[in-house]
Formats: C-alpha cells, structure tokens, sequence
C-alpha cells in the first residue's frame, strides 16, 4: 500500500467535510474547497475519531498512484482552511522594488515600464518591505501559482542572481566571461 495514502487525514474541531458522489467539499467559516476525485478512489469518515481515510480498489499502478495523490490534495485542502498557505518572494537588484497599492502590486524590475499585478480572490499579496513580498491564502495550489506567477516578472539570472527568487531558494551561479591573451 501507498506510505502517504494509507495514513487517515485528522479532521479538526470546527472543520466540515462533506462527500458528494465524488465531490469532496472542505470548509471552515468563509472558506471552503472542493476537489472531485476519481471514482475508484472510496472515502470513508470516521466521526468518533474525527478522521477521514482513503482505499483504492485494486493495486494497478495507476490506483496506487491516485491514492496518495488524494490523500495529499484532501490533507492541503484540510490544512488550508484552518491554518492557511504562505510562500514568501524576495527581490534581489539594485532599484528592484515591490510597492502595495491597495489590492494592486506595483513592481519595479528594470523594464522602461512598471509591472502592475493584481492578485485573484482567495490570495492576498503583501508587501512587507520593498524587497520582500508575502503571497497567501487558503488554496495551496492557488498560492503556488500566483507565487510562480510573480516570479516569472523577473526570474534570477545566473551571474549576479537578479531577480525575484524564492526565499530560501539556492541560485546557481556561474562565472563571468574572463579576459582572454
């Protein structure tokens, strides 16, 4: 069996998941999310010990893989509405700058213009300093897109690491042209 996909997902105090056919539904307050899963995926809830667990119905390759791959989408969407997503974005350049402007985000990358962005409902982008931008929200899926998204404005180039990377992302580098004769 799947390591990921036989473990049961703990449900919290205060979270609701519902199953539809195979529509499973997760909220929390304002915030909720669905996913459809595949139909030979079975979903069993456990109310006394608050837990929600996964079985697959054969052990082909392909079942094997859409159980964990479930299990793990289920768990995000659980850990999502109760705790939330972050993925944090630094800027790395002279004159390269993040400015807020209500829900508008104003980069300044070395292009002639501006780059304006404007983040969809379900994420918020925060701009903590000039250099630092904080993308959030309740959908992990969601979050790494407008996180990749905001990357690909200026990705870091490979000589002086310019850019916009991820925090605790490693750029390597390469050397320079070296003057030859």
């Amino acid at each position: 069996m799947s390591r990921i996909g036989k473990l049961p997902i703990q449900i919290p105090d205060g979270v609701n998941v519902e199953i539809q056919g195979t529509t499973v539904s997760v909220s929390k307050g304002d915030k909720s999310l669905e996913q459809t899963i595949h139909p030979q995926i079975k979903i069993s809830i456990d109310n006394e010990q608050q837990t929600l667990t996964l079985k697959r119905v054969s052990e082909s390759k392909f079942h094997r893989s859409l159980h964990g791959l479930y299990r793990t989408l289920i768990h995000n969407m659980v850990v999502g509405v109760t705790a939330g997503f972050e993925k944090r974005l630094e800027i790395v350049g002279v004159g390269y700058r993040a400015e807020a402007k209500g829900r508008l985000v104003q980069f300044q990358l070395g292009y002639s213009h501006p780059v304006l962005f404007i983040p969809p409902e379900g994420v918020d982008v925060k701009v903590e300093n000039p250099t630092t931008i904080i993308v959030s929200g309740f959908d992990k899926q969601l979050v790494g897109l407008i996180a990749a998204k905001i990357r690909s404005f200026r990705p870091p180039e490979p000589y002086k690491g310019k850019g916009i990377k991820y925090q605790n992302e490693y750029i390597r580098r390469k050397a320079g042209k070296t003057a030859g004769k």
